[in-house]
């Protein structure tokens, strides 16, 4: 019987079980997917601690699936679906399922994988590197330019930094000191986070900063808006809006739709994206690649593969 990595109720983990599950069925306009591999975000412990997302509404039913970006073949198509067929390699969001053996998605989230792209990498593209790609299009700056990255060692880090030099910008990447080989190692200057982080990003950008991509929220963030100057764009992924609005900034567009998914995937299959998987771990450890991220100790992306 096919098996999915849940929460049962909000809380820590104590709340999650792994147990069986029914098939799931396509409705129209969805794919039912044999799931290959399925990343793991801060969000997933977020949701299970009873974080909601903006515009959720109405109670979460129970047991809860874990998991937001996952990538897999398709296995059965939903009424008027068109352009996709059982066998096809795809990645996105699901709207069912997720750390589990099969997941539903809906053709408005989906994309076809690159055949130079494996499962492992497509399943860290939905989320992370979307959210990158978003974020770094909506500082709009043009080559040359130079763009402070805040969480720089992260999942959407690591593909922010890289897309930003894709698309020509310098890059200067703010990280803890042991993440200091990773961010160097993506083309970024490295300034180590903690007291004074700001002053130290300062120096490393002596001609100014011209866009600032904030990962980390909170202090940090209100910090980052206090290095802009001029038309200096400040956007975040972290902080809530009224804090971005707040401090002069805003909060990242999330554009979610197949063209992103189709850019983020071409960047990976041309060489300009590693999605720098840190960390792998079976269904059955799942909790396991859960603690990685929620300790905040993830170097890159941790993904939970599924056996075929």
């Amino acid at each position: 019987m096919p098996k999915a990595y849940v929460f049962t109720r909000y809380g820590g983990p104590e709340t999650e079980a792994l147990v069986d599950v029914d098939r799931p069925r396509p409705g129209p306009g969805q794919v039912l997917i044999a799931v290959r591999a399925a990343g793991v975000n801060p969000v997933d412990h977020k949701l299970r601690d009873g974080y909601r997302r903006p515009g959720d509404s109405g109670e979460r039913d129970f047991p809860a699936y874990f998991g937001s970006e996952v990538a897999g073949v398709v296995e059965e198509t939903g009424p008027g679906v068109e352009g996709f067929a059982a066998g096809d390699e795809v990645f996105g969001r699901p709207v069912l399922g997720g750390w589990s053996h099969y997941a539903l998605l809906s053709v408005d989230l989906i994309a076809r994988k690159p055949a130079g792209v494996t499962f492992t990498a497509a399943a860290t593209l939905p989320v992370a590197a979307a959210t990158a790609y978003d974020g770094v299009r909506q500082l709009g700056l043009t080559p040359g330019a130079t763009v402070l990255v805040t969480g720089a060692g992260g999942g959407v880090g690591v593909a922010a930094v890289q897309i930003a030099r894709a698309f020509g910008l310098r890059v200067v990447g703010v990280a803890g000191e042991a993440k200091k080989d990773l961010v160097e190692s993506l083309g970024a200057v490295h300034v180590p986070s903690g007291p004074g982080w700001s002053e130290r990003a300062r120096a490393a950008a002596p001609d100014g900063i011209d866009g600032i991509y904030d990962l980390v929220g909170g202090e940090v963030f209100a910090e980052a808006a206090r290095l802009r100057t001029g038309t200096a764009r400040l956007v975040t992924a972290a902080a809530p809006p009224d804090q971005a609005e707040r401090l002069g900034g805003s909060r990242v567009a999330r554009v979610r739709d197949n063209a992103v998914l189709e850019a983020v995937a071409e960047l990976v299959a041309g060489g300009d994206l590693d999605p720098l998987v840190t960390a792998v771990f079976p269904l059955e450890r799942a909790g396991e690649a859960l603690r990685v991220v929620e300790e905040g100790h993830a170097r890159g992306k941790t993904v939970i593969e599924v056996a075929g």
